[in-house]
């Protein structure tokens, strides 16, 4: 009898001591949905200091201060794995643009550009503190440029082998992979094999790798062959970028998923990310020829002051165009042009007919050159299609990203992606299309990219993990930003915790700036 006393004792203690728990915060009466994909259930959230402490029923419990979530969703905070906030953490240290829209952790450095020395990039950070978590990837194009400058140049043995060291002490410095973004300079005279020899330096400390391919519409497919391939070889994680596609492929995302799920059977751990929009965002110059790009600016600058050179950068454009099936370029509109804000939001065919000329690819083409005789612009292409974008959307494997930077609000005419990307799939594909469950949803935006990128201890609600933490209405979240229209924040989030310290309170941003620094699994401190 007394044996069975003491065991009753213990096996009731950890819920005696749970029930006398004193928190920091309690989020309670939410619809839980912990990023695993289950589904929701009733219940409280616990925190102290940074971490989930009790996840259940809390209502014996005492807190500093108490949440009462009922009506909405208490999540993980968003991870977004495809952002470019460098410039942006010092002039916007707030990020607002990402909290609103319910992401606490961003991972930067995407599509070959980064900082090189990330321990000294880490150093900035910590002293601006920012309010989300950062990551970042160690990019090729400025390890390529740190080496080789912006040169159409094959790196000699010696080259690659300094290269290869700048990746690897990135990877040291607490890098989470290797980033590729090959169709800008100066990765885009890079050959596969090189790439293989940068992303083998990384795969060293465990990085991914992930790419924004040489091609995302005519040659799609061999682009992927490669992103692949690149894997294959290095024997590491792959991470496809903004997995979409343009003309002349659309309607053939499925094929793009066969390939992504022929490469999972064979044991290769790749995945992809998405923007939920049919249109992309990048600078001016992925219009004009690779070779006239090389050596810079000025090196551009030159080649078109030369008429023969510049009668073969039109006759190359006309062919692209061709190629593509394009009849004009009203796709592509100036997002922001540093030397003429009177073009941003207006697109080339417009800005081409107020220059007073016919409206014929060929004059269009003149006014691109003229744009990049003025220092280029950041531009929107609007090329894709709604189908593919729900089809690759639908796909599990699938995370959500904004490919976004910081936004400066009133800034330029951005791409609406930097600030709704996850409230877009939230209210509109999940609410209004049902395209995908609620908690589908989430998990893409939590536990999908903490797995893949190796983040520990976010992405999952459960005791124990940080607490990035997001509750929102499903019933009324939603994305405010528009092509016509971008700067508006989304709505619905009520409240935002990044690392237990509360940062949106009531829809509104208090100005906390509590995120932490997220190091890659390579990461060696003061060696």
């Amino acid at each position: 009898m007394l044996k069975l006393k003491a065991l009753l004792f213990f096996c009731f203690l950890p819920i005696a001591l749970f029930a006398q728990q004193h928190f920091d915060i309690i989020l309670k009466n939410g619809k839980i949905i912990d990023g695993t994909g289950n589904p929701w259930f009733y219940g409280d959230v616990g925190v102290v200091k940074n971490k989930i402490i009790g996840i259940g029923d809390l209502s014996k419990s005492k807190a500093d201060k108490t949440i009462d979530a009922t009506g909405l969703i208490i999540a993980p905070g968003f991870i977004d794995v495809h952002t470019h906030i460098e410039g942006d953490e010092k002039k916007t240290p707030n990020a607002d643009n990402f909290i609103y829209d319910g992401v606490t952790t961003v991972i930067t450095g995407n599509c070959g550009s980064s900082r090189v020395n990330i321990k000294k990039y880490f150093k900035q950070l910590d002293s601006i503190k920012l309010s989300v978590n950062v990551g970042t990837l160690i990019g090729h194009n400025d390890v390529r440029s740190a080496v080789l400058g912006e040169g159409a140049v094959t790196p000699d043995a010696a080259q690659l082998k300094q290269m290869e060291g700048l990746v690897e002490q990135a990877m040291r410095d607490g890098a989470m992979g290797f980033s590729t973004g090959l169709i800008y300079t100066p990765g885009i005279y890079s050959k596969t094999d090189e790439v293989v020899a940068l992303a083998k330096a990384a795969a060293k400390y465990k990085g991914i790798y992930t790419s924004h391919m040489r091609n995302e519409s005519d040659k799609i497919f061999d682009a992927i062959t490669e992103a692949i391939d690149v894997g294959r070889q290095a024997k590491m994680r792959v991470e496809i970028s903004h997995f979409k596609v343009g003309l002349p492929n659309w309607n053939r995302s499925d094929e793009m998923i066969a390939m992504v799920e022929k490469a999972r059977a064979e044991g290769l751990d790749v995945t992809v990310d998405q923007y939920p929009y049919t249109a992309s965002s990048t600078t001016l110059n992925v219009l004009l020829p690779d070779w006239l790009l090389a050596g810079g600016r000025d090196s551009v600058l030159k080649r078109l002051k030369d008429t023969v050179i510049h009668k073969k950068v039109v006759a190359e454009m006309i062919k692209d165009m061709t190629r593509r099936g394009r009849q004009h370029f009203d796709y592509a509109v100036v997002a922001h042009c540093g030397a003429d804000n009177s073009l941003n939001g207006k697109n080339i065919m417009q800005i081409n007919l107020l220059k007073g000329r016919p409206s014929t690819i060929p004059d269009e083409i003149e006014t691109i050159l003229d744009i990049t005789k003025k220092g280029s612009a950041t531009m929107v292409f609007h090329g894709m299609n709604e189908d593919d974008v729900e089809n690759i959307l639908k796909y599990p494997l699938t995370m959500v990203a904004s490919d976004s930077g910081i936004r400066q609000f009133g800034e330029g005419v951005p791409h609406p992606r930097g600030y709704g990307s996850n409230a877009r799939v939230l209210g509109y594909y999940v609410r209004e299309k049902h395209l995908i469950r609620l908690e589908d949803a989430v998990r893409k935006m939590t536990s999908l990219p903490a797995q893949k990128f190796q983040i520990e201890g976010r992405g999952i609600l459960q005791p124990g993990m940080f607490a990035d933490i997001v509750i929102f209405d499903a019933a009324t979240v939603k994305d405010q930003s528009t092509f016509e229209h971008p700067h508006a924040y989304s709505t619905g989030f009520k409240y935002v915790l990044v690392n237990g310290k509360l940062t949106v309170d009531n829809f509104k941003h208090l100005g906390t700036r509590n995120g932490a620094i997220l190091h890659g699994p390579g990461y060696q401190q003061n060696k």
